[in-house]
């Protein structure tokens, strides 16, 4: 048997049928919509995912069975229901046609293959493997992977000299991002904090320069400035510089503070969000943040500030007013004035409390107790920055005992 004539298929604007309408149906459809094709989907069913993009608008959904003729005009087609004797009526049609037909159910009985493919910054990757598919899309996978990680060196020009502030994640060094572990491949200098996902870090290339810009709390830290003039000057050096922070840069991390000094020094920067250890560390921990019928809102506080003080911009009553869910970053050394505050704004005392200790690392520690019993329970378990705080109903979800 020869095997397939690998091509790609410029699809924009041009008519496709998809026969069938259920999960294997679901997925060819997610890759024909992202190629701009004019999709039909001829089906009496389809699943709730497909319906939904018809209501949408992206498809045209033809709620019958398949009928000779329906491929009038297709330039592709794909026959996927789980009737062999309807996809090998489509195929037949498709090849009076001249219209390339994929079969699901039979490969070998189509004109057409769908490899496996994977994408990365503008790349396709596209793999067949003698009709093995699972051989073709774990050597797919691989190869996405290897270019991800910056194992593969695909850039075809030197990158250009700029900043790319990017949310390493709470820790654990495969919750950072695609597009964010891509730009730290490609860098010329690292402009790390004490947060940001330290293993990656021993995976850098030899000649990369790595900078401590670590903040300890209450301890030794670098000043602001110093780190916005590092990043310029570096930039300027013609240097590309991954600036790595831990979770997301927006979401107390000082991210947009580094952007403006790059906008001002006319220094070309790009921001890469990422998993804020605010919601991934209680969820590590078993510690859903909202949980339908128990919290419809979410509150995500600093607490590097006590209640009262004059620089604080927390309305602490307010949120002692609230049912729903308070989550409190770094909050751990003030901890009691905060359950205090909290109690004294209308929260029952005996609110569930979950305290998660660099949440997502192998270090991980957390404990649940009370807002009356959270502040001797950290004191008694030692528990210090990093550390995330849960306070509300869905912290009372979690498995496990409570700590009095």
């Amino acid at each position: 048997m020869t095997e397939p004539y690998l091509v790609g298929l410029d699809l924009a604007g041009r008519r496709v049928v998809v026969v069938g309408g259920g999960t294997v149906a679901q997925r060819r459809i997610a890759g024909l919509l992202a190629a701009g094709a004019d999709v039909e989907v001829v089906a009496p069913e389809a699943t709730t995912a497909v319906e939904g993009m018809a209501t949408a608008q992206e498809l045209r959904w033809t709620a019958r069975g398949y009928a000779d003729g329906d491929l009038e005009g297709a330039w592709y087609a794909v026959a996927c229901t789980d009737d062999a004797g309807v996809n090998a009526a489509v195929a037949a049609e498709a090849e009076r046609r001249h219209v390339f037909c994929v079969r699901a159910d039979d490969a070998p009985a189509g004109s057409a293959v769908t490899p496996a493919v994977g994408r990365h910054d503008g790349l396709t990757v596209g793999v067949l493997a003698g009709r093995r598919p699972r051989r073709s899309a774990a050597v797919r996978t691989a190869l996405v992977e290897a270019l991800q990680a910056g194992l593969v060196d695909d850039s075809a020009e030197p990158v250009r000299p700029g900043v790319a502030l990017v949310g390493g994640g709470p820790g654990d060094p495969e919750l950072i991002t695609v597009r964010g572990r891509r730009l730290l491949a490609r860098a010329d200098v690292v402009v790390t904090d004490r947060l940001g996902p330290r293993e990656l870090l021993d995976t850098l290339a030899p000649h990369v320069e790595v900078i401590d810009a670590s903040k300890i709390p209450y301890g030794r830290a670098m000043n602001q400035a110093r780190i916005n003039e590092l990043l310029v000057e570096h930039v300027r050096a013609g240097r590309f510089v991954v600036r790595l922070k831990g979770g997301d840069p927006y979401v107390f991390g000082r991210g947009f503070e580094e952007v403006l000094a790059c906008v001002d020094a006319g220094v070309p920067v790009t921001v890469v969000p990422g998993v804020t250890s605010a919601f991934a560390a209680p969820a590590v921990a078993d510690v859903p943040v909202s949980h339908r019928g128990v919290a419809h809102e979410i509150v995500v506080v600093s607490g590097h500030l006590a209640p009262g003080d004059p620089g604080s911009l927390v309305d602490w009553p307010a949120l002692g007013r609230l049912r729903g869910t308070v989550v409190l970053l770094m909050a751990v050394e003030r901890i009691a004035a905060f359950a205090a505050v909290l109690i004294d704004g209308g929260r029952p005392a005996d609110t569930p409390v979950a305290v998660v200790q660099d949440g997502t690392m192998r270090i991980q520690r957390s404990l649940r107790a009370t807002l009356a019993t959270v502040a001797d329970a950290v004191r008694e378990h030692g528990i210090s920055p990093p550390a995330v705080v849960v306070v509300g109903p869905v912290a009372g979800l979690a498995a496990g005992p409570v700590t009095s």
